[in-house]
């Protein structure tokens, strides 16, 4: 049941120095939260898609970039370039990335513990950091990121951090997600097990994971969730049940507990077809074979252009079918969210966060980079709550002289 009890604990005041200009352009002109929707769902054991719409559009795809760090990760570890309990130094512009674990410039992190950083809350600085220890330089390891994807059949893909971080040439579709998906599960067994860490520890601070489906759906034990303003909320999700595992994508949810509702739907879409024996004359995932695997390297910058997408039938984004991902009719009061103040740094919003985090556990922190014109403002709030909660929760904080705004899904 979500806590709404907020007088059992005050809230520390929080400093929040904004012009009620740019605050207000925060709260008014803000872009929707969801983005184009695309949908897959496939067999990962024979590759049949058992349900699909728009899974070949090109999308943004936020922090599901973070499973192409992890495999690339986990194939320097099944090759003896990293180690689990071996220490990386954290660099000044790994450290300066937006939302993420606690770490400073000159600190150092197990490769174990950055893994575990990205699969559980999705931190930009720890992608940043496994990104330079495989590839010397960010930028080189998503070229390097790119390549790995075309040989894994991935050919609508091109990557450009290791994060997911909002970058408009970075793409990728619903079909190549649910391509990376399985090669995880198939070609990464032993390391797919810390997509179901459920939590983890780092500096006397306990992280949970953002992968509702662990909790939610029976059989699920991964993968990975992800968020921009462009793309919406996104979803890879696995599960397996009766000795059938599936794989699902969602793209352009509305909000998180939309996103989590119609991954649910998009599973038990899946695992009826199987039981059904609906899946027979499925297509299959990948028409033509990926690419022979000729070992990573690093590409130039004009080697990494060869590999952008060139089928026909691609579609670019801004000309993407702009389909909104279904609602959920059965809960829509979930899609409700607390904005606690816009800021001119990053920083200031996550610490702001954490200090609220207690006080409803339950929902979704959201850090959101906006253009403000000639800077960026980051938007701190609290999602994925019912109409009640957030207004009870607003009222609180404004009782407690603070700023704070109830969203409406709509808005």
């Amino acid at each position: 049941m979500m806590r709404t009890d907020w007088a059992k604990g005050r809230i520390l005041p929080a400093i929040v120095t904004i012009c009620f200009t740019a605050l207000a352009l925060a709260f008014t002109a803000s872009p929707a939260l969801a983005g184009p929707y695309s949908a897959i769902v496939v067999d990962a054991d024979t590759g049949r898609v058992l349900h699909a719409q728009e899974p070949d559009a090109l999308r943004y795809p936020a922090s599901l970039t973070k499973m192409m760090t992890l495999y690339m990760a986990f194939d320097a570890l099944k090759d003896g370039r990293l180690k689990m309990d071996q220490k990386l130094t954290v660099s000044q512009h790994a450290a300066a990335q937006p939302y993420g674990i606690a770490l400073r410039a000159g600190q150092t992190i197990t490769v174990r513990d950055a893994i575990l950083a990205n699969i559980t809350k999705s931190a930009n600085n720890a992608a940043a950091v496994l990104g330079e220890a495989i590839g010397g330089t960010e930028k080189q390891f998503a070229a390097m990121m790119t390549r790995r994807a075309q040989q894994l059949g991935m050919h609508s893909t091109v990557f450009q951090n290791a994060s997911g971080l909002p970058n408009t040439k970075q793409k990728s579709t619903a079909r190549d997600m649910a391509t990376l998906g399985i090669a995880l599960i198939k070609n990464h067994k032993n390391y797919y097990t810390y997509f179901s860490t459920a939590e983890f520890e780092w500096q006397n601070a306990t992280i949970r994971n953002h992968n509702h489906m662990l909790a939610r759906y029976e059989g699920a034990d991964g993968i990975k969730t992800g968020f921009i303003a462009a793309s919406g909320f996104n979803l890879v999700a696995s599960a397996k049940r009766d000795g059938r595992r599936i794989v699902a994508v969602v793209y352009g949810g509305t909000s998180v507990q939309a996103r989590d509702n119609r991954m649910i739907q998009l599973l038990d879409i899946g695992f009826d077809k199987l039981e059904n024996g609906d899946d027979r004359n499925a297509p299959l995932l990948m028409v033509d074979a990926p690419k022979r695997d000729q070992g990573l390297g690093l590409i130039s910058n004009a080697e990494a252009a060869t590999v952008a997408p060139t089928s026909a039938k691609a579609k670019q984004i801004k000309k993407a079918t702009q389909a909104v991902a279904p609602r959920d009719t059965g809960a829509p009061n979930g899609e409700w969210a607390v904005q606690l103040g816009a800021f001119k740094q990053a920083a200031a919003a996550e610490k702001l966060l954490d200090r609220m985090k207690a006080k409803l556990p339950e929902a979704e922190p959201l850090v959101d980079a906006i253009d403000a014109g000639k800077s960026t403002l980051y938007r701190a709030r609290l999602t994925g709550l019912t109409q009640t909660s957030a207004r009870q929760a607003c009222e609180q904080l404004k009782r407690e002289k603070m700023t704070c705004a109830v969203i409406s899904p709509d808005a």
